[in-house]
């Protein structure tokens, strides 16, 4: 059964190569979803803006991607991740980073 997380990154995450390492990470992983930049909710990450990403695959895998995601590249400093479950309402096959 796919699972699915939709995740806000809150911290020093843009310009730092951040989108990129999570699309490698997540095809190393075996999810699908996607990855972006936001700089227009700074109700949720603030004046600087973060990145908000869906995962989606197996519970294990999808799991193993948050993880990483809270530790994020070395070029990154990752304050919290907000992780929300839902359903998923389309199947990604691929990861994308969006702009």
């Amino acid at each position: 059964m796919v699972k699915q997380a939709h995740l806000y990154i809150k911290g020093d995450v843009i310009g730092v190569g951040f989108r990129a390492w999570t699309r490698m990470m997540a095809k190393k992983v075996g999810v699908g979803g996607w990855v972006r930049n936001v700089y227009d909710k700074p109700e949720i990450f603030g004046v600087h803006g973060g990145v908000e990403a869906v995962v989606q695959g197996e519970e294990e895998k999808v799991k193993e991607m948050i993880e990483l995601l809270k530790k994020g590249p070395e070029t990154a400093h990752v304050e919290e991740v907000e992780v929300f479950w839902e359903e998923p309402k389309e199947v990604f096959e691929d990861f994308e980073v969006r702009k």
